[in-house]
């Protein structure tokens, strides 16, 4: 027996979440939470063997941030990600940050099943456009020399630290503020880092962040 604790603002999608998961033989929903403070207080008190964490939760904590702080308390129950986001971004973070897995909420029923089973036997779990997408980025990348990951000796300190806030998701704003520079100089940071690493967008420069172990949830 799987045992599973919801985590969703929405009433109506946990509602709808433990129909389905009730409906297994193998599957016990144990609880339910509207919040990452909320799931962190009752994933401690009932030990799930599996968490369902939605991304997007406007009151208390974050799936992210939430994930990451049910891992380090309980390192046994594995958290997976049940989201409207079709991001690579979110993705990437999300396993950054101890998930064991990521399905969209568009997923077909049997795809949740098949996942939940997956990662309480250990395994890990991304829907296969995901999958493949990846691939096909990471052989992009090996055709074309690499991922630069033998290029992150060149960034200068300050580019470095740059790149570790961009990965958390900051704006050139925020990053502006906390470093007390201008935006036009984060904005030319973040130039000279994509230009000396060989990436073309904001995600691709979480990815890499990610690789490289430069992010973390503390705090």
């Amino acid at each position: 027996m799987i045992r599973i604790m919801l985590v969703d603002d929405h009433v109506v999608v946990r509602t709808g979440l433990r129909l389905l998961l009730e409906g297994q033989a193998n599957l016990e929903v144990v609880g339910d939470a509207a919040d990452g403070d909320e799931a962190i207080r009752l994933a401690q008190q009932l030990k799930p063997d599996v968490v369902l964490m939605d991304l997007s939760m406007p009151h208390g904590k974050d799936g992210l941030t939430a994930t990451a702080e049910l891992k380090k308390l309980l390192p046994d129950t594995c958290v997976l990600i049940l989201t409207m986001h079709d991001d690579d971004e979110y993705l990437f973070r999300s396993i950054h940050a101890g998930a064991s897995g990521y399905v969209l909420k568009s997923a077909p029923h049997e795809e949740l099943l098949t996942a939940i089973e997956s990662v309480a036997q250990g395994n890990a779990y991304l829907y296969p456009t995901a999958t493949k997408r990846l691939m096909n980025e990471y052989m992009e990348r090996l055709k074309n020399g690499g991922d630069g990951s033998d290029s992150y000796e060149t960034l200068s300190e300050r580019e470095r630290e740059i790149l570790s806030w961009i990965a958390k998701g900051y704006s050139n704003k925020d990053i502006a503020e906390n470093l007390i520079i201008s935006v036009k100089t984060v904005e030319t940071h973040k130039a000279h880092l994509m230009e000396k690493l060989g990436l073309r967008t904001r995600p691709d420069l979480v990815k890499y962040a990610v690789k490289k172990g430069l992010l973390n949830f503390d705090g």
